[in-house]
């Protein structure tokens, strides 16, 4: 399994929007094919920090999320919204396994 932690930093003023362009974002990308989670966490102790975490079948699965109109449009929606870029992580999933 493919996972990558999407650390996000959204301005104040857009934290309502960036919610909900990613709560979009995550209905459309959990119908995926290859998805296997993709959750949207909101940092109690700021509301302002973001973590996605996107678990996809394969890199390929994952590659193709990027691709798709909802993540094309989320990706373009958000830009402007956030203190500084997003930093993705990649990981290979060990536990559950596939």
């Amino acid at each position: 399994m493919h996972v990558t932690l999407v650390y996000v930093q959204v301005k104040p003023q857009h934290i309502a929007d960036f919610i909900a362009a990613t709560r979009d974002n995550h209905l459309a990308s959990v119908r995926e094919t290859g998805n296997r989670r993709f959750d949207i966490l909101q940092a109690g102790e700021d509301p302002g920090k973001f973590v996605l975490y996107e678990a996809y079948a394969s890199a390929t699965d994952a590659q193709v999320h990027k691709q798709t109109a909802h993540y094309l449009a989320w990706r373009d929606a958000v830009a402007d919204w956030m203190l500084e870029p997003r930093r993705g992580v990649t990981y290979k999933a060990l536990f559950p396994a596939g």
